[in-house]
């Protein structure tokens, strides 16, 4: 998958799928980051097995730094990022940014030309990153949190098949 370093000192940062003997960390970082909205263990042990979702870990130093979970509908060129999650002492490293554009390099590579997500419209750092990254808004969904919080979604359109995505028409 991915490594960078931004500088000599600061460890790269590894991105890689997934596994079974990931579950206990990705529990414990829904519940570091996620107050509501959590994914049940269930349901990531579900993801972790489902060939319709890749989940992807990033790692500093051999220390979990942050995951992605991509969902894909059978026949759709349409994926959903439908987790992206930081540990809370990793923040302001780039470990989202990796994460977003693995992300994006992985439903491009399954065929998708574009890839969607909802973000909580209250969580003003996310958005910046995503409209910095190429999303565009194109709708919003009232009240979708358990919070009462309404959704922004948003999209991005990706190049099939390369290494990255194109720019938002």
């Amino acid at each position: 998958m991915a490594e960078r370093s931004s500088t000599s000192r600061t460890p790269a940062i590894r991105v890689r799928g997934a596994a079974l003997s990931d579950l206990d960390a990705l529990m414990e970082l829904e519940q570091q980051v996620f107050a509501t909205d959590r994914m049940s263990r269930r349901s990531l042990r579900h993801f972790l097995r489902a060939p319709t979702a890749r989940v992807i870990v990033a790692e500093i130093g051999g220390e979990l730094a942050g995951t992605a979970t991509l969902l894909f509908r059978p026949k759709s060129a349409v994926g959903r990022l439908y987790s992206i999650a930081v540990v809370p002492a990793m923040a302001g490293r780039g470990v989202a940014s990796e994460l977003l554009s693995e992300a994006e390099r992985i439903a491009s590579g399954h065929g998708c030309t574009q890839i969607r997500l909802e973000v909580h419209a209250s969580n003003h750092r996310a958005i910046a990153r995503y409209y910095k990254s190429g999303y565009r808004e194109f709708g919003r969904m009232e009240r979708y949190y358990e919070d009462g919080g309404d959704a922004l979604r948003l999209y991005k359109q990706l190049q099939v098949g390369t290494a990255g995505p194109v720019a938002a028409k």
